[in-house]
């Protein structure tokens, strides 16, 4: 007899159906895991052997044989371990031979039989359910997040035992409830800000329509309390959206507890940071930085300080909203529409505009500092402002009174307008209008569309930018609550726009 369990294998956030057969024969004794299995996938057999003896169970001495099918496919992870063991209880007869008919089963074993949180469960129960499948077994510590999923009969045992007795009626499982990650609602504050006022406006400009936002400025100027303070004024992620951003890091093995949470993402990797860490890949493809801001920010500290070649690579993400990460062995497409907000010095000791602390070698030095980033990048980047140093009289007087909350309500509005004009078109924020969706939203007069094309005649600005001037355009009028983009919109959207260095 040949036992058959369900398990999932992942190509990205997609999941793969996974056949895990095992079979007992008579024979040489040997155990062997085929099906092109990983080494963590190998062993498990010291897993499964040392936690079926927990349940005073040995492994028959007889030939065990465990296929992974389809055979062709890389299995990778530790959450092959639980399907294993289930499949060897029924095929010993510990198990009826249809006690998981129509269940996943997911999950790492402990050798004492306990079962280890494992990455990927959310992206497995909402498979199950586009499937049609009766339920998943997982973790206790992953239960949370496969409650998400739905009509789904979830079973999240802490142990091999407690399954076991569940199938056979001496114990019963609860199922777990939906878990939500505390959220105090605390974020750093505008507040805290004093002066600046021209790169505040400009973070709200970004928030409201998910503009990319570039600040430059000398060290100290507050480039990176502003950066922080952005996720204090974005909305929170809606229902669909958490489950978006949750199935990515739950892929990850970042949820902790199985908690997803409605706090938009905010990473900031540091300068040091590798290509595969920004933008995804390694050994098993995994997502990186990008992914992991999905629907959230991206903020990136002293640009011109990454690796060249690692900034060049974060283009096509900033584009198209996706990371693609193609290996001989692996083509996996991970979302990735985040919002970049970048922070630089203009020069490299950072003091361009003060000749009492700029070096020996300004201006010059700041050109070759700045053309570390190339034109393409900077064309990618809607809005770009300077911040320069705040003088100690702006440091004297009292805390502004515009707090995040009330920048807060603002965004809100804005963004509730954008979600009514592009409701059904599958986009969420001006930033991601394109084509014709874009003329007709921003929808020029004569006096608008003559200053627009004046102005990307002397400036230079290629399609990208012509278009990204009126994407930042539209975003302007929701902020005024007006229907059409007009002059003053155009202008004020043409001024965040920065001629890379060296271009022309």
């Amino acid at each position: 007899m040949v036992a058959r369990v369900k398990t999932i294998a992942f190509h990205g956030i997609d999941v793969l159906d996974i056949d895990v057969q095992v079979q007992i024969s008579s024979g040489m004794v040997a155990y062997r895991i085929v099906g092109l299995p990983d080494k963590a996938v190998g062993e498990s057999q010291e897993r499964v052997r040392s936690a079926l003896s927990a349940l005073g169970l040995a492994l028959p001495a007889k030939r065990i044989t465990v296929n992974l099918a389809p055979a062709d496919v890389l299995k990778e992870g530790s959450h092959f371990d639980l399907p294993i063991a289930v499949g060897m209880l029924m095929a010993m007869g510990a198990l009826p031979a249809d006690a998981l008919d129509g269940y996943t089963v997911v999950g790492e074993l402990a050798l004492d039989g306990q079962i280890a949180a494992v990455a990927g469960v959310l992206p497995a129960a909402m498979a199950a359910v586009g499937e049609g499948r009766r339920g998943i077994v997982c973790p206790a510590a992953c239960g949370g997040e496969a409650a998400w999923a739905g009509d789904l009969d979830v079973l999240a045992p802490r142990s091999l035992i407690a399954l076991v007795n569940h199938f056979k009626g001496t114990q019963v499982l609860s199922p777990p409830a939906p878990a939500l990650a505390d959220d105090d609602g605390r974020y750093p504050d505008l507040a805290d800000i004093k002066g600046q006022e021209t790169a505040k406006r400009a973070l709200e400009i970004a928030a409201v329509g998910g503009h990319n936002l570039l600040m430059i400025g000398p060290p100290g100027s507050g480039k990176s309390m502003l950066a922080a303070r952005l996720p204090g004024i974005l909305p929170p992620l809606d229902a669909a959206e958490a489950l978006e951003v949750s199935m990515i890091h739950s892929v990850a093995g970042m949820l902790e507890n199985g908690r997803i949470t409605r706090r938009r993402p905010f990473r900031d990797p540091h300068h040091s940071a590798s290509l595969p860490a920004l933008v995804g890949g390694g050994l098993r493809a995994r997502p990186g930085e990008a992914s992991l801001a999905h629907l959230g920010v991206l903020f990136l500290d002293e640009l011109p300080e990454f690796n060249r070649q690692t900034l060049e690579a974060l283009r096509q993400p900033v584009e198209s909203g996706r990371a693609v990460v193609a290996r001989a062995n692996h083509h996996v497409i991970y979302p990735a529409r985040f919002q970049l907000i970048a922070a630089m010095n203009p020069c490299r000791c950072g003091h361009l505009d003060d000749p009492a602390l700029a070096c020996s070698r300004a201006p010059r030095c700041a050109r070759e500092y700045q053309t570390r980033i190339s034109g393409p990048m900077f064309d990618r980047i809607d809005l770009h402002v300077d911040v320069p140093a705040v003088s100690a009289a702006d440091l004297s007087l009292p805390p502004p009174r515009e707090s995040s909350t009330d920048v807060a309500q603002r965004v809100a509005a804005a963004r509730a307008a954008q979600k009514a004009r592009y409701a059904g078109q599958g986009i969420r924020t001006n930033a991601e209008a394109d084509g014709d969706l874009l003329e007709e939203a921003a929808a020029l007069d004569a006096s608008g569309r003559a200053l627009l094309t004046d102005a990307a005649g002397k400036l230079r600005l290629s399609a990208r930018g012509y278009h990204r001037v009126l994407r930042v355009a539209r975003t302007l009028a929701d902020m005024d609550a007006a229907g059409a983009v007009g002059r003053l919109h155009i202008a004020e959207a043409l001024s965040y726009r920065r001629i890379a260095p060296g271009a022309g």
